[in-house]
């Protein structure tokens, strides 16, 4: 019996190392220090949605011999929608991480209402501004509690407005998935009253029917909006009023 258990934990051996290990890298997780320094420092402006690209370049830490993007240069009005298109692999959703400051840029600025961005609260910067990408992410609780997002003290008339824009109003007491889901991410910008909506690849999985319906509820929801939109469908990009095509950064 005890011959048993030692060979028992012999075995035992390797998964505890593994464990050890994972534990180990957990920790360094936890205790990193962002690259991008204390989220809550930095000005909070009240945001107009004047977004400027001036000779960005982006190159990743491991491949650093390779840009991403080169001497990117673009700008947009308060409540513009700008359609970033070209074909597969041309970086463009890296401009959408960018604008969120998921990478900070080598050289050039961002500038959000003729500020930098890294002058900006990271944690500030990103909550006024609402992503829209292909999978939409819904969490467990309740329809208002997915467009709120944590936010506090919403009436429910703001959201029953939110609601009836993103055309949600009909299924909203018996939500299934696919389109649905996405109406109510595309609820969440109308209820914070943010101004600036990122859209990437929001109806590349929809059929057409589907596609048609989200998109005249994306219409309605950038109205007042600046929007930088990410899509390889015509339909989706059609009602733009700037169309830029990126070709490999």
């Amino acid at each position: 019996m005890s011959a048993y258990g030692v060979v028992t934990f012999i075995n035992l051996i390797p998964s505890f190392s593994e464990g050890t290990s994972a534990i180990d890298l957990i920790l360094e997780l936890i205790h990193r220090k962002p690259a991008t320094g204390n989220i809550m420092d930095g000005l909070k402006l009240e945001i107009q949605g004047k977004i400027s690209l001036k000779s960005v370049k982006l190159t990743y830490s491991r491949r650093s011999d390779h840009p991403v993007l080169t001497n990117l240069t673009f700008s947009s009005r308060s409540g513009q929608t700008i359609a970033l298109v070209g074909p597969s692999g041309a970086e463009n959703s890296t401009c959408i991480s960018i604008l969120e400051r998921f990478y900070d840029v080598c050289e050039g600025a961002i500038e959000i209402d003729g500020q930098d961005i890294r002058s900006l609260s990271l944690y500030w910067l990103r909550t006024q501004m609402a992503l829209v990408g292909q999978e939409s992410t819904l969490f467990s609780g309740t329809i208002k509690e997915n467009m709120c997002f944590g936010l506090k003290d919403i009436l429910i008339e703001k959201i029953m407005e939110a609601l009836e824009l993103a055309n949600a109003l009909n299924f909203v007491a018996n939500l299934p998935a696919g389109l649905h889901t996405k109406r109510i991410a595309i609820d969440r910008a109308p209820v914070r009253n943010l101004k600036i909506l990122l859209l990437d690849e929001t109806t590349s999985a929809l059929d057409s029917q589907a596609e048609k319906a989200v998109q005249e509820a994306l219409d309605r929801a950038r109205q007042g909006r600046t929007c930088i939109t990410i899509a390889h469908r015509l339909s989706s990009i059609q009602n733009s009023d700037v169309i830029m095509y990126i070709d490999h950064g």
